[in-house]
């Protein structure tokens, strides 16, 4: 028998019950959105998987890369890397000892990245979370730049430029390659128009670096359009 005042055994026995239940059904919650995230994530990764391996078939990016100069332990800045396509070679290229600085101004393509390297086994890449005008570069402690398909989008080229000059080591490297202005980007904005390679090379030379090499026909795919890259170096 209970004691006076004690509530009854009934519905003692029917709060646990309800609070077991609230339990349960939180924790199927969270462990279905754990699956269904993990299931996007994979599905994610396929699909940049394939899109970058038909990207490699007309990028050239061996090309590119060669272009950089690059050595084994060498430190090298990707200028809006996105989800890694470049990134992702570079921190091959320089190897273990090397340092790859992948800068981007959004945050979820950077932190997409610092997963792919993680299961790459690449601890010498570093995802960056850069500003518009600043991509946070240590001075005079990068071997080489990089900004592919990145150029036209930039909305402070001359704050950017200069940044990435001053991060150069003196006749370090920096390689643009950019679509051509006949190239049409669906989606592309008012606000990023692409660039002649002119006009690049002249935006270049006022920014204090030396122009190495022009190729203006650097890609020229019937279904990407045409390319320019241009290769310069900090005097």
């Amino acid at each position: 028998m209970s004691g006076q005042g004690a509530p009854p055994v009934g519905a003692a026995i029917r709060r646990v019950y309800r609070r077991r239940i609230a339990l349960f059904l939180a924790s199927a919650f969270v462990v279905l959105a754990a699956l269904g995230a993990i299931a996007w994530t994979v599905t994610a990764l396929e699909r940049v998987s394939a899109v970058e391996g038909e990207r490699d078939s007309w990028q050239r990016p061996q090309d590119v890369l060669q272009a950089l100069e690059l050595r084994k332990g060498a430190v090298v800045a990707d200028l809006g890397s996105g989800v890694g396509y470049f990134a992702l070679k570079l921190a091959e290229r320089v190897g273990p000892s090397g340092r790859v600085l992948a800068v981007d101004v959004r945050r979820f393509p950077l932190a997409f990245l610092r997963l792919r390297a993680r299961l790459r086994g690449l601890r010498n890449l570093e995802a960056v979370h850069g500003a518009p005008d600043d991509p946070h570069l240590p001075a005079g402690g990068v071997d080489a730049v990089l900004i592919a398909n990145t150029f036209h989008e930039l909305e402070d080229q001359e704050r950017i430029l200069g940044r990435a000059r001053d991060a150069l080591r003196p006749a370090g490297r920096l390689v643009v390659v950019d679509p051509a202005p006949s190239v049409e980007t669906p989606g592309e904005n008012a606000h990023h128009h692409h660039e002649s390679p002119d006009s690049a090379e002249a935006r270049l030379r006022q920014a204090g670096f030396e122009i190495v090499s022009r190729d203006d026909g650097f890609v020229d795919a019937s279904s990407h359009g045409r390319w320019w890259l241009i290769v310069a170096r900090r005097p």
